[in-house]
């Protein structure tokens, strides 16, 4: 009922009406007490919770269309009600209408994610939601996985990752993640996880060195080169964080062949066959900034936590050299696997994690470059506008 309704005498008879109501409850007849708590709502038809007790009656005396009726009233009152959102859902999902009683369900879970302490019987009815929710997506799924079928064909694969996409998240299969830069963010370029090739036809080139690419490294590693280093190295003082367990470890190493723009010399020396195609590709060139090349290493049973890039101004390009079985990569909502001599693009300012669940070292090379959205114009005003804001602080 409501805090402080205008007439005293008209909260009053809403109280008797509601005790009443309350009473035949108890009894169980529901008819008696929905009379009652019509009684009580017109003294005071701004109170939700008599709403839902009259939604409560109706249930009882087996009027569907009359509950649901008044759960809709409550719901009018407070969207959050999560009581009146959970008996809509089950109301719809029993009355055989699955449409809304998808929609209602989706609501009432996603509310249900703010109770700390849900009273007894309530996980087993969030459970039963849960598992219609599954059951429908399910049976929709299958249909709508039908009817693209005949399409797939003749998708590219811009086409083909985005309509699954677009599938997949309106069926509540995925969700969709978006840009969060630590860094420098450029607005309104898409929030892409993953670029397609056709934008860096140079990978063709690239692929095609991969035996040179991996027989260096595997020298370099060979002779134990001092420059390779732990990936993450926090500065002494930095508080616990997830970076924590791989700081200054060689779970996650790396030699740099170009760092923030740095060339690592004795590493392009040694590797000279790298270091040729590096100059041949059309990577980022910012002064102090990029590109950055390296060999990154991961050693068996282990992960690089879920994180985000600093500028999504970049493509970061993965060529997979030695990845053994168990190794995996997600950005985002899709996950994939390294494979030997194949490369790929993704924008690292949106989540991603790794992992080798493998006996094996995972060994592959990692490259920035230009995001592809971007036009040339636009890439020589990020590399003036680093240089300005550069010489401006000194």
């Amino acid at each position: 009922m409501t805090d402080a309704p205008a007439d005293p005498a008209r909260l009053e008879q809403a109280r008797a009406a509601n005790a009443a109501g309350m009473a035949a409850l108890r009894a169980g007849n529901g008819a008696e007490a929905a009379v009652a708590f019509r009684r009580a709502l017109e003294a005071d038809p701004a109170a939700g919770p008599l709403w839902r007790n009259l939604a409560h009656a109706e249930r009882l005396a087996g009027n569907d269309v009359a509950e649901r009726a008044a759960l809709d009233q409550a719901l009018a009152l407070d969207r959050t009600d999560f009581v009146a959102q959970l008996r809509k859902a089950q109301n719809l999902e029993r009355c055989g209408a699955e449409t809304e009683a998808l929609a209602a369900w989706s609501g009432a879970l996603q509310l249900a994610q703010g109770i700390a302490n849900p009273v007894p019987g309530l996980a087993d009815e969030l459970a039963a939601g849960r598992a219609f929710v599954a059951a429908v997506q399910q049976r929709l799924g299958a249909g709508v996985d039908a009817a693209l079928g005949p399409l797939e064909p003749q998708l590219d694969e811009t086409e083909r990752r985005r309509i699954r996409a677009f599938a997949d998240h309106a069926l509540g299969r995925r969700q969709v993640f978006f840009n969060e830069c630590a860094g420098v963010y450029y607005p309104f370029l898409p929030a892409d996880e993953y670029f397609d090739a056709k934008h860096f036809p140079w990978f063709a080139e690239l692929e095609a060195a991969v035996d040179d690419i991996r027989g260096e490294l595997h020298g370099l590693l060979a002779e134990g080169n001092p420059a390779i280093i732990p990936y993450v190295r926090l500065e002494e003082g930095t508080p616990q964080n997830k970076w924590s367990s791989l700081s200054h470890s060689h779970d996650w190493s790396a030699c740099f062949l170009y760092e923030y723009g740095v060339p690592n010399q004795p590493v392009l020396d040694r590797c000279p066959k790298t270091a040729a195609l590096l100059a041949r590709l059309p990577l980022a060139q910012i002064p102090g900034k990029a590109p950055n090349a390296f060999f990154s290493m991961l050693k068996p049973q282990s992960a690089i936590p879920p994180h985000t890039g600093v500028t999504n101004t970049r493509a970061i390009v993965h060529l997979g050299l030695d990845i053994p079985p168990g190794c995996g990569f997600r950005v985002g909502g899709e996950t994939r696997e390294w494979q030997e001599g194949k490369a790929f693009a993704f924008d690292d300012s949106i989540d991603h994690e790794a992992w080798n669940h493998s006996d094996e070292r995972r060994h592959i090379l990692i490259i920035d470059t230009w995001n592809p959205h971007l036009t040339a114009h636009e890439q020589e005003a990020i590399v003036r506008y680093f240089a300005a804001t550069d010489q401006s602080l000194g």
